[in-house]
């Protein structure tokens, strides 16, 4: 087992990307714009900068940067109510903190929001380091922030896990020399994917069925 397990936030450890679309959808209709599905998957895991490019290719006009805020903060006002956690988060989490194994959190999403998510989901006390995509110069799919996570836990990335559920994510994973699982959400894995990641599965408690077994 990995002395390390880093964890993407929005799709792997809560259900909050339908959340997000319907985010995209009053934000679009506040600012009279055509909304593509595209876009949204697009955009999944993906980092600030590369989101700001995403935005502006299908929105030429608006400021990126203060869209993108606005989206975050209608998402917070939703989110201080209720963060629905994915299946199999609470298992895995303790099975891997049992056995001493170091957990971070590598989210896209700013700090605020990420924190936020944790302390309402009840499981921010699990986490030793929080990493957000502010944090460094380029986000996913470029490996920045799970190598800065990983500096964090005070391991090499060959020394830890990657949990990721969109392929942006996988890809910086993968590149960072993390060993990288795959629990898809929103978007199903591409043949590449397969050739990549150590081990795609459908929920998290299946994926810690998989490293009991050493699978992975």
């Amino acid at each position: 087992m990995k002395s390390g397990a880093i964890f993407d936030m929005d799709g792997l450890l809560f259900d909050t990307e339908i959340l997000y679309n319907n985010m995209w959808g009053k934000v679009a209709e506040t600012h009279g714009l055509k909304l593509d599905g595209k876009m949204l998957d697009e955009m999944r895991g993906t980092g600030r900068e590369a989101m700001y490019k995403i935005i502006n290719r299908y929105w030429p006009t608006v400021d990126a940067p203060k869209i993108r805020e606005e989206l975050f903060e209608e998402a917070r006002k939703e989110l201080l109510k209720n963060v629905p956690i994915k299946q199999g988060v609470i298992e895995i989490l303790e099975y891997l903190k049992n056995n001493g194994v170091r957990l971070a959190v590598a989210s896209g999403s700013p700090l605020e929001s990420v924190k936020n998510n944790l302390k309402v989901a009840r499981i921010d006390s699990y986490f030793d380091v929080v990493v957000s995509g502010e944090q460094v110069s380029f986000g996913k799919p470029a490996p920045d922030i799970f190598l800065l996570a990983a500096s964090k836990l005070g391991l090499g990335a060959e020394d830890c896990y990657v949990f990721e559920d969109a392929p942006n994510g996988v890809y910086a994973g993968v590149k960072a020399g993390c060993k990288t699982i795959m629990i898809p959400d929103m978007l199903s894995p591409t043949e590449d994917l397969y050739e990549i990641v150590v081990g795609i599965y459908p929920n998290l408690i299946e994926a810690l069925e998989g490293i009991k077994r050493g699978e992975c």
